[in-house]
């Protein structure tokens, strides 16, 4: 039984439970601005009922405050304090893409000093990102994946001891997001993805959902001439075939990849019911942009200036020249810069970025098919 009076945040594992056989997507939400937006965001899952998970990745929230300058005791008590000011009980707090990239003994070694300080700071769910250790060199799927099963079973079983009787989400990915090859996006199989699950299963470990590479990209995306573009590549197929495989494993799939997805695209082509988790991230982050270019001109223009300065010979390397793509690509790295003024914009400001995000995120619920999806997760754990 779940008492939540305090509106701490729920253990994962419970609310991907309660709601796996149900047509409701969770919207899991990167605030890398909290200010405003995260308080929007409660108001409008308060309003329509809707469970939610916040988030950060390792790149954004990590023990030096990663891009957002937040750790992740600082990210843990800013959305709690939050929930408990709006009064809102159905939430997870969510370590996503707690990334290994390479799999090296040190590299394992600062993974692990971070779950440490995100158990410390009170989350309840974590998403192991091994998926960068696939290895074309090895002629099986089983042997592709080994280094990616070996990592995600040594971090899920760190995990599982560190919270000792204590219950927590678990995601893993199979499929390196938005990686690309000659012939474009590089797409999981169902192969790798019922290999992966499967042989997780023979070590004990039981994910609740499965990240994959289905068409999805990170962030902003843009066409070849520099402008921004929606994000309807997702492989609505492949990703049935996948759900439909890892469902007798009792796993669902993690959406990710969100921004810039129509959110009729999303009402009308999204598998609910396969779909569990969708991440949203950069959306929240360009709406901040857009409300201070407004509300805080000075701001708003002092980001826009040092992103370019920054990053625009990097940019160059990559073959981006566009103002408007270099600042939607790297203003994420201003966040820490320009946290300080970020923090302390008017009372005014944050009304504005609370108002936007909350009407924002009434429109998500609905595209997702959360409404009411708080009601299922608390009569299933009271």
């Amino acid at each position: 039984m779940i008492e939540n009076g305090d509106f701490e945040p729920i253990p994962g594992n419970k609310m991907f439970e309660a709601l796996y056989s149900t047509e409701g997507i969770i919207m899991a939400a990167n605030t890398r601005i909290v200010p405003g937006i995260a308080r929007g965001i409660f108001r409008a899952a308060k309003r329509l009922r809707a469970a939610v998970i916040f988030e950060l990745a390792k790149s954004e929230s990590d023990l030096k405050g990663g891009y957002t300058g937040l750790t992740p005791q600082d990210f843990s008590n800013a959305v709690r304090s939050i929930a408990k000011d709006v009064g809102f009980a159905e939430w997870a707090l969510h370590a996503d893409h707690i990334t290994v990239k390479k799999g090296t003994e040190d590299e394992l070694k600062e993974v692990k000093s971070l779950i440490e300080a995100q158990i410390a700071a009170g989350y309840t769910s974590f998403a192991i990102d091994a998926s960068f250790l696939f290895d074309l060199n090895e002629p099986t799927v089983l042997g592709q994946l080994q280094r990616n099963i070996d990592v995600s079973t040594e971090l899920a079983n760190f995990i599982k001891e560190r919270m000792a009787e204590r219950e927590f989400g678990l995601e893993v990915e199979v499929g390196e997001i938005g990686k690309k090859d000659k012939d474009g996006l590089v797409l999981t199989t169902v192969a790798e993805a019922t290999t992966f699950i499967e042989e997780l299963h023979k070590r004990d470990v039981f994910p609740n959902v499965l990240a994959i590479a289905n068409g999805s990209t990170h962030g902003n995306i843009y066409d070849e001439h520099g402008n921004i573009i929606e994000q309807v590549s997702i492989n609505i197929e492949r990703t049935v075939e996948i759900a439909k495989a890892i469902d007798p494993f009792k796993v669902r799939v993690a959406q990710h990849g969100i921004t810039g997805t129509p959110l009729k695209f999303i009402s009308t082509k999204f598998p609910k019911g396969l779909i569990l988790k969708g991440n949203v991230g950069t959306f929240w982050q360009n709406l901040a942009w857009e409300v201070f270019e407004i509300f805080e001109p000075e701001l708003y223009d002092d980001i826009w200036n040092w992103t370019l300065n920054e990053y625009r010979a990097d940019a160059a390397k990559k073959g981006i020249t566009k103002n408007d793509e270099i600042f939607g690509k790297y203003s994420k790295f201003a966040i820490k810069e320009f946290k300080d003024r970020i923090y302390n914009v008017s009372e005014e400001t944050k009304q504005a970025l609370e108002a936007k995000a909350y009407a924002d995120a009434m429109m998500f619920f609905k595209a997702f098919g959360a409404v009411g999806t708080a009601d299922k997760v608390k009569d299933r754990n009271t």
